[in-house]
């Protein structure tokens, strides 16, 4: 019998300790692999997709990820009472928490990832770092103490020169880091931190690090077998970040040369090897201008951006980390890995670009995503987005000869997704990729601070919008004569319409003409619509001589449009009454900007506060977003308890406003 099949720890079943799309998309390799597939759900996610998709499903908990998909105790359950052999854990939640692999271990279940000793030695940012010196590999300057006082904290601060960066030890995915300019942002930054790593990871600890300005993010893909084989897969270039979350991935980077992708491979290499390392990590670096690259952390799980890699290489990850898991060696040596064209992902999400990348949750009205690229997502028709998890609802991935190739095909793609009901950042990644920066190869991890207001900028003509979105307003309105195509003997049928566009409110007259065509007027502006044909949910059109397409759903005062690749959100003002100025905070109430959890109440009633002051922090989608004064003045009242899950618009703190 060879060593190789004495090692191997068979399994049958796989129980998948995450949701949504990762949980999906595990599912299609294990089921391709004959495996059988259990899921577990919070109380949130009972009719999600990857419950009813999965064989078996078994509930864990409640919706916040602390009372569900972070409790150990309850997943360990779930797969023996579902009998699963094994558990493969994602990203996120527990995937990087070596208590975890360790109950799997000690419960009887094989754990599809590194051992804990490996989670123990690079998952913990402090521990990896002081590997990759041992080995020579250069890191960046920081603090990685065991004391993590407030105290020394700002004194070690201080020591490594502002600005700094504040991480969460554990995990990653940009929760439970913060940057600080300066020593006095410093105490509010470190709390907000350590509190989202709680939240996110279950461990408040954080390390610090020396800011590098203007850096690529440059990651290489390892992979590791119990027989100490390991071998790299190239980098991906994740420069392109929004509060340090990575929102467009690449491989290979454009600004890695061939001779610098062998020497980070080799060091990924050595350092896996070091550690007898097994399954599928990720060393991350920083790369200069200079060209010289620090080591950062190691993610010692799959990757969101993975496709991106599976795309170039032409390999199945997710199979590799299935195989590796069961004890067969890894059958690939670094000579078998050629890379082939370019792939670029974007991470398609619940929020809203224009206003700081607020997260959204809501119900999804309308969702369609486009033919002939590669989607990963959990969603359909209806689904609803809960508040409680990342904001991440889809990856968009495509493949081309070079990168031009693919990232044309990802614009066209970005184009035809349907996503109505909720606020996603659809046309802000449109944007990104046509960029003359990013189309260039240039993108650091600065390039969305450097453009943002080209980024988000309109990029459609309003009053052309505004003529549509009036036409559609009056073609779907149930009291409106019903169009047919070709000429009308009838009279002429006015409305005038008033449309908030979300940056601007105008007002629409649209006049149905004798011939059965449509003027839309507006500030001097007026459009002519012939309709070639109107669908439930698509009008077909043509405007000056050009035929068009859009994609619309209307759902009561509320109208949805994907028009030239870009969502708009209308809202149909014309019965509605006069908006009152107070939403902004003017009239001394706070009101909660999304739907999320109170974890910090940063003042007491009589209070004394300034305009700006911060008052209340609340977390959505696992990130902390600060509430502030809108006005100077007096505590008068706090409407709301921490660990209290509030709406959207709630009113949680009262001001008295000075004399």
């Amino acid at each position: 019998m060879s060593d190789a099949t004495m090692k191997q720890t068979p399994f049958h079943k796989i129980l998948i300790a995450n949701r949504g799309e990762i949980a999906l998309r595990i599912m299609r390799t294990a089921r391709r692999l004959g495996y059988g597939v259990v899921a577990v759900y919070s109380d949130a996610d009972r009719d999600a997709l990857h419950v009813r998709e999965a064989d078996q499903a078994v509930r864990i908990g409640e919706a916040l990820p602390s009372q569900s998909y972070l409790r150990i105790d309850a997943i360990i359950a779930a797969a023996k009472a579902s009998g699963a052999s094994a558990v493969h854990p994602g990203y996120g939640f527990l995937a990087e928490n070596e208590d975890f692999a360790q109950a799997c271990r000690d419960a009887g279940l094989v754990f599809i990832g590194p051992s804990p000793e490996s989670i123990r030695a690079m998952g913990n940012k402090a521990g990896a770092k002081n590997i990759m010196r041992d080995a020579g590999v250069p890191c960046v300057p920081g603090y990685q103490g065991a004391d993590q006082s407030d105290a020394v904290m700002l004194a070690e601060a201080n020591k490594i020169g502002f600005p700094v960066m504040i991480k969460a030890v554990a995990g990653g995915g940009g929760r439970g880091m913060r940057l600080v300019a300066d020593a006095a942002a410093f105490p509010d930054a470190l709390r907000s931190a350590r509190s989202e790593a709680q939240g996110a990871f279950g461990d408040p600890s954080v390390i610090l690090e020396r800011a590098i300005v203007d850096p690529r993010h440059i990651e290489i893909q390892v992979f590791g077998d119990r027989y100490r084989n390991a071998v790299h897969l190239g980098e991906r270039d994740c420069s392109v970040q929004r509060r340090h979350q990575k929102l467009i991935e690449e491989a290979l980077s454009p600004a890695v040369t061939p001779k610098l992708r062998a020497r980070m491979g080799a060091v990924a290499v050595a350092a896996v090897k070091s550690i007898g390392y097994e399954g599928a990590g990720t060393l991350e670096f920083l790369l200069d201008q200079s060209g010289e690259f620090y080591f950062m952390e190691m993610n010692t799980r799959l990757q969101v951006e993975h496709p991106v890699t599976e795309a170039i290489t032409g390999l199945d990850l997710v199979e590799l980390q299935l195989r590796i898991a069961s004890g067969e060696p890894l059958g690939l040596t670094q000579e078998d890995v050629k890379f082939s064209g370019h792939a670029i992902e974007v991470r398609l999400c619940s929020e809203d670009a224009g206003h700081d990348f607020m997260p959204q949750s809501g119900n999804m009205a309308l969702w369609q995503m486009p033919d002939g690229i590669r989607v990963e997502h959990a969603l359909q028709y209806g689904s609803e987005i809960p508040p409680f998890y990342d904001s991440m609802i889809a990856k968009i991935i495509s493949f081309g000869a070079d990168r031009n190739e693919a990232r044309g095909k990802l614009i066209s793609g970005l184009e035809q997704t349907v996503a109505f009901g909720v606020t996603t950042n659809q046309s802000f990644l449109i944007s990104c990729l046509r960029h003359p920066s990013f189309a260039a190869g240039e993108a650091t991890t600065a390039f969305i601070g450097q453009h943002r207001d080209h980024l988000l900028a309109p990029q459609a003509e309003e009053h052309f919008e505004a003529a549509l979105a009036a036409l559609l307003l009056y073609v779907t309105n149930p009291h409106a004569p019903p169009w047919r195509s070709g000429r009308s003997l009838a009279a002429t049928f006015p409305i005038a319409a008033r449309i908030d566009l979300g940056k601007s409110v105008q007002e629409v007259e649209v006049v149905r003409e004798r011939d059965g065509s449509y003027t839309a007027s507006l500030n001097g502006h007026v459009h002519r619509f012939e309709i070639d044909g109107l669908g439930r949910d698509s009008i077909r059109f043509d405007s000056s001589g050009v035929m068009e397409s859009a994609r619309f759903l209307r759902d009561g005062d509320r109208l949805y449009i994907l028009h030239r690749g870009l969502t708009l959100r209308v809202r149909d003002l014309t019965l509605a009454a006069p908006v009152s100025a107070v939403s902004n905070g003017g009239d001394g109430k706070v009101r909660a900007a999304m739907n999320g959890r109170v974890v910090a109440v940063l003042v007491k009633p009589g209070e004394k506060v300034a305009a700006g002051q911060p008052v209340m922090t609340l977390e959505a989608m696992k990130m902390e977003h600060v509430h502030t004064a809108g006005i100077a003045g007096t505590i008068a009242a706090i409407d709301v308890a921490e660990g209290e899950q509030v709406t959207t618009g709630k009113i949680v703190v009262e001001i008295e406003a000075a004399a």
